[in-house]
């Protein structure tokens, strides 16, 4: 059974910092995507940053440059290291996995908030 399983979540001021990691078990790790996606009240899902097997990434334009994604298959997890945070960054963050088969997998998400 595949799980992902977020954590690092919080509540945190503008200008702050975050990493939020993602243990994944049940799937073939090293061949998947991982991503984050997050969602705010009111709003859609929305990409923020994937990272391949091959360790290319791609991020939303609204995060470029304040947040990184990397991975670590030895320990099948996911980080989101987010840097100077804003209000706008308020949502629920989901981890997601796409593996070769193009099988998809969502976390339960993880709360973060930005506010002072």
């Amino acid at each position: 059974q595949v799980q992902l399983v977020e954590s690092g979540g919080g509540s945190v001021q503008p200008g702050g910092s975050l990493r939020l990691s993602c243990a994944a078990s049940g799937i073939a790790f090293s061949l998947s995507t991982m991503g984050w996606y997050r969602q705010a009240p009111g709003k859609q899902r929305e990409l923020v940053a994937t990272i391949t097997h091959y360790y290319g990434t791609n991020y939303a334009d609204s995060v470029e440059g304040r947040f990184t994604i990397s991975r670590d298959n030895a320990k099948k997890t996911v980080f989101l290291q987010m840097g100077s945070l804003k209000p706008d960054d308020t949502a629920v963050y989901y981890c997601y996995a796409r593996n070769p088969h193009w099988e998809t997998t969502w976390g339960q998400g993880t709360q973060v908030t930005v506010s002072s």
